[in-house]
């Protein structure tokens, strides 16, 4: 077991870097690995080694409180089967590492089918080992697949001349198997011959072939689509039109997401799909039946012909639930329930650790803080009236009458004060930006001002009280050198003082800084991460590019609100004996325009600039480190960024693909059950049939 202080290593040396693809080979056994196996393994009570057996790899990769859709969650112990490569029952951390890595791999969901399939691992699979294991895993009521087919001989010989297949011949095979078992299904079930099948009989072919990919809404309703023609039946041009359909539905979104961009009121007809699709693709690769189909499923209802996304969503997106219950799932309270609880959890997590975070942030650029508070707070135009001669001068004085110490004058309040004021302008800006964003996941400039102002506003209802509290403590140091018998106060004793009202002294000046800076900060910093480092849920942006477009986007936002920052701490400081005592924000204004000139307005502005850059990177790592050495149980953090879904996430809200290791363990799931939808259920053989079950599959491997 690796040591905290390896783990804490990895971790900052991971975030500093960042992601590129998934398929980055740095990532393995990265320190993100190591704290998901540290998580989940069990002890060995004689040798203290950590390790993983089936349940807690399952605990692993398939949280209890994660959404598998059609997907029962006892079938990822098929998973453990790949992973645990040497056939010992358990993993090591090493297995783990090597079981990650494979997961980042570009074509890991068939080099995982390949895997569980090649029972001797020599590389090849055999047509005996792939048929039993199939057979195995085989519903007892589902329809039944000729394995001596035309179709199988093309891909593995006759029975005299059978070969192995390597892992391109296996991968090309599982490719058609799906088609081939729809094809000879229809065949069974069309007893009288005449290409017709019956609805219901439709709708058994796809629920055993492809519900783990379809959504409620299609599931529900597959029975409709004798409707697209006149008769009641469904033909296999049919049943070949709607496999085809749901196999392209990458394209299929891109063609929607296209013609609805070009649409005035944002939705399309069946012509503007088509018309699009042959612009899109390079030959016309929808057919018409296709598009019918299409469009049949999408318009149950909403049947005026005239469809938005959230209507091609119910198709297009797997995950797709109806609004009263699920397939085969519990019912949706219960489920909601679980999903609040969960939010309600994550929400405290990310509060707990942005806090955490915070505190530590501000602690480290705290005394760059101090000594723009107190180069602020100089009065006074001649250089013989400033006790400092600049922010240097001011740093030297402050350890030099003061100590360290002097340095962290005040900073209680401040850490008390991170918490609510980075919970309070995040999430309303986050609000705010969700609200004004469109269906297509677009936000106008005005509308990210907006978000970022209203950020702003609303969290001087926290900080002007912690920050007239922080700023007579930070100023403290220095009237307790120049004034014989000044007494050391208390931040509560400050408190007491002030009163309710007085805590809100200067907070018209707060909030003409406040609101200007987010107004300014967000949108910036978005639109550089976005725009300038090409952030994507693909390209996961290390601390090194977020701190560069937070400096970049702090800048002129802690400049830019200087002279607000100034009025403010005038108007917030206890006036001394002989100066001037300010009796509000034009009064402040006007008096230091006339006594100091139009430069005093930006005293402390590079204090302000060099103190903001650094606090949103040293918040950042802490924050990134945080969650990687204390996971939350259930929690999706391998990708901030992606949606939960696999073609169009919730299309609605505009999510982008998920990538993350959970995703790419369904998704190889996903190809496995295209064989048979009770592959890898827990099943309790008979005896003979355990004997000639394969070690790869928990058996006793006979009969080879």
């Amino acid at each position: 077991m690796a040591s905290p202080s390896t783990i804490v290593k990895e971790a900052v040396k991971e975030t500093l870097k960042g992601s590129g693809a998934p398929e980055d080979p740095s990532h393995q056994l990265s320190a993100q690995s190591k704290a998901r196996f540290n998580a989940h393994a069990a002890k060995d009570p004689e040798t203290g080694e950590l390790y993983m057996g089936p349940e807690e790899f399952i605990n692993a990769i398939a949280p209890e409180t994660e959404d598998y859709h059609k997907i029962k969650r006892d079938q990822y112990s098929i998973l453990f089967r790949v992973a645990d490569n040497k056939d010992r029952g358990r993993l090591s951390l090493a297995d783990w590492g090597v079981f990650e890595n494979l997961l980042m791999k570009p074509d890991a969901e068939y080099e995982i089918a390949f895997r569980l399939f090649d029972v001797d691992r020599t590389g090849d699979v055999k047509y005996d080992d792939f048929r039993r294991l199939c057979e195995l895993n085989k519903g007892p009521d589902n329809l039944p697949f000729d394995w001596d087919c035309e179709w199988a001989k093309l891909y593995i010989g006759s029975k005299k001349k059978r070969h192995n297949l390597n892992y391109p011949q296996f991968s090309q095979m599982l490719r058609g198997l799906q088609g081939e078992r729809i094809r000879q299904a229809f065949q069974l079930l069309d007893k009288d011959g005449d290409g017709y099948i019956e609805p219901d009989e439709f709708a058994r072919i796809i629920l055993e072939t492809s519900k783990h990919k379809l959504s409620d809404h299609l599931l529900a309703n597959l029975h409709t689509l004798c409707n697209i023609t006149t008769g009641s039946k469904i033909s296999y041009a049919n049943v070949r039109a709607f496999q085809n359909m749901i196999k392209e539905m990458d394209l299929v979104e891109l063609i929607v997401r296209r013609a609805i961009s070009r649409s005035s009121d944002g939705k399309i007809t069946r012509s503007e799909f088509v018309n699009e699709a042959s612009k899109v693709t390079r030959f016309s690769l929808f057919t018409p039946m296709e598009a019918d189909i299409l469009f049949h499923f999408a318009s149950l209802d909403e049947p005026s012909g005239r469809l938005a996304l959230r209507d091609f969503a119910k198709v297009l997106d797997p995950s797709w639930r109806s609004p009263m219950y699920d397939v085969d799932e519990p019912t949706a309270p219960a489920a909601k329930r679980s999903s609040l609880l969960q939010s309600v959890l994550e929400s405290t997590y990310n509060f707990a650790l942005g806090s955490v975070a915070g505190a530590f942030g501000a602690f480290m650029v705290y005394p760059i803080d101090l000594v723009k508070t107190r180069l602020q707070n100089q009065r006074g135009a001649q250089p013989g009236q400033r006790l400092y001669k600049n922010s240097i001068d001011c740093f030297q004085k402050v350890i030099r009458n003061e100590g360290i110490r002097g340095l962290y004058s005040g900073i209680l309040p401040q850490l008390v004060g991170v918490a609510p004021e980075k919970a309070i302008k995040l999430t309303v800006n986050d609000l705010v930006r969700g609200y004004m964003t469109d269906k297509q996941g677009r936000i106008p400039l005005s509308a990210e001002i907006m978000a970022g102002a209203s950020a702003g506003g609303c969290q001087v209802v926290f900080t002007n009280p912690l920050e007239i509290v922080k700023i007579r403590l930070q100023v403290q140091g220095e009237v307790a050198k120049s004034v014989e018998g000044a007494p050391k106060r208390s931040a509560m004793w400050i408190v007491r003082n002030l009163g309710l009202v007085g805590l809100y002294k200067g907070a018209s000046a707060c909030l003409l800084r406040d609101v200007p800076f987010s107004a300014i900060y967000f949108p910036t910093y978005s639109h550089l991460k976005k725009d300038f480092f090409g952030e994507s849920p693909a390209n996961k942006l290390g601390v090194v590019q977020l701190l560069t477009a937070g400096a970049i986007a702090g800048m002129p936002a802690a400049y830019l609100t200087t002279p607000c920052d100034v009025i403010k701490t005038r108007l917030q400081v206890e006036a001394r004996k002989g100066e001037a005592s300010y009796t509000g924000l034009r009064h402040a204004a006007k008096t230091i325009w006339k006594e100091e000139g139009f430069t005093a307005f930006f005293k402390g502005g590079p204090a302000r600039i060099f103190r903001s850059s650094p606090q949103f990177g040293f918040t950042l790592a802490a924050y990134e480190v945080l969650q990687t050495l204390l996971p939350i149980t259930g929690g999706k953090k391998e990708d901030k960024m992606a949606g939960v879904g696999d073609v169009m996430p919730t299309v609605a809200k505009g999510r982008s693909l998920d990538s993350s290791p959970f995703a790419r363990s369904r998704n190889a799931l996903k190809i496995i059950l295209d064989l048979d939808e009770d592959f890898g259920r827990s099943k309790i053989p008979d005896a003979n049939r355990w004997k000639t079950l394969p070690k790869a599959m928990g058996g006793g491997g006979a009969a080879q």
